[in-house]
């Protein structure tokens, strides 16, 4: 889906079409129907049905006017119905979810919806879906986010990874409703703190990036993209405590960044995104343009080894398409994941385009 570009990279159109993308970095599937986070033209394409061939063109268009418009916050019409660069987005106990990253919010829908610019229900983050200041202009707080990246509904809890405010926040009731304080909170002391790795060194307990969150009523897995490695915790947490597995770094106390040297099975280098079921786990190992496959699903322990390599041909190889052409199997910095099934979607951002696997 998106970019055609045999042979080389091919640069979008400066006009966009239904099937056209540029930089997508958010991706969904239920194996019936897509989604796309279309980030660098701040919009979302769905699909009410899933593609039958390449390039197919979109049924619905959010955070523009038209297939046609682009820009942020809705080409000047305003934050209400307009995105700044959305990336994560999914169905969350039936309503429609997008991560409106750079307006510092979470906005919701009654469903996915059926027609074309219409305007979400309310906006968690924001008093109102008018405000787009990061941390609602002033102090962190539980009812704040500052470039909110992902998210998920795991074991009845609404987890958000609030990227900026290097934290995970969690609602134990399921999907948070306006002016309702998270109860749970990863990787600060407190509802008012953000500091880079708690203010000290990296650890079991804290965050730089937190951008993806994925689980089951097992595990909660968190990729702390800027610490180069995936934390999981198991059982569930109920408030802040260690986690007990980590998988991109030999020990909970390291953050090394291998650049351009071989990463091996065991290594990643900017994970922006996890998606898990009860059989696997997978990682965009998002600088690596590469991504990885544990099965079965890590549960502790340290430097678990992946055991499949998507758009590289071994785990030692690491550039963009291979440092070659583009092909149907390449990656470059892919961005996002979304699992259902055997269905395992790809936002291959550097590429624009989103590639669709049949596990099976």
């Amino acid at each position: 889906m998106g970019a055609q570009s045999a042979g080389g990279l091919a640069l979008p159109s400066a006009t966009p079409t239904a099937g056209q993308f540029y930089a997508p970095r958010g991706v969904w599937t239920d194996g019936t129907r897509l989604a796309v986070a279309d980030t660098g033209n701040h919009r979302v394409l769905i699909w009410h049905s899933m593609p039958s061939h390449d390039g197919a063109a979109a049924d619905v268009v959010l955070g523009q006017s038209d297939f046609v418009s682009e820009g942020p916050a809705a080409s000047g019409r305003g934050s209400a119905k307009g995105f700044f660069l959305p990336t994560g987005l999914g169905l969350v106990e039936g309503r429609f979810v997008v991560a409106d990253a750079w307006h510092h919010r979470l906005v919701v829908y009654d469903e996915l919806p059926l027609e074309s610019d219409v305007a979400p229900l309310y906006a968690l983050g924001q008093a109102n879906l008018d405000e787009v200041l990061a941390n609602r202009g002033g102090d962190t707080s539980g009812l704040s986010f500052y470039w909110p990246f992902g998210f998920a509904l795991v074991g009845g809890t609404f987890w958000v990874a609030d990227t900026g405010n290097r934290r995970v926040l969690g609602w134990s009731g399921g999907l948070g409703e306006p002016g309702v304080a998270p109860d749970i909170v990863l990787g600060q002391p407190s509802m008012n703190e953000r500091g880079e790795n708690r203010g000290g060194a990296v650890s079991a307990s804290s965050f730089r990036w937190p951008h993806s969150v994925a689980g089951d009523d097992a595990t909660l897995f968190v990729a702390d993209a800027g610490d180069h490695r995936v934390l999981g915790w198991s059982p569930l947490p109920t408030g802040d405590r260690p986690a007990n597995m980590v998988v991109g770094q030999a020990d909970f106390t390291r953050s090394e960044e291998l650049t351009y040297r071989p990463q091996g099975p065991q290594r990643l280098r900017f994970p922006y995104a996890v998606v898990s079921d009860d059989r696997r786990m997978l990682v965009a190992d998002t600088a690596n343009n590469r991504v990885l496959a544990w099965e079965p699903v890590p549960r502790d322990g340290q430097g678990a080894a992946a055991k499949m390599v998507f758009g590289q041909d071994d785990f030692d190889l690491h550039g963009e398409n291979r440092w070659l052409a583009i092909t149907d199997d390449s990656l470059c910095w892919p961005y996002g994941l979304s699992l259902c099934g055997d269905v395992l979607a790809i936002a291959d951002s550097g590429n624009n385009r989103v590639v669709l696997w049949s596990l099976a």
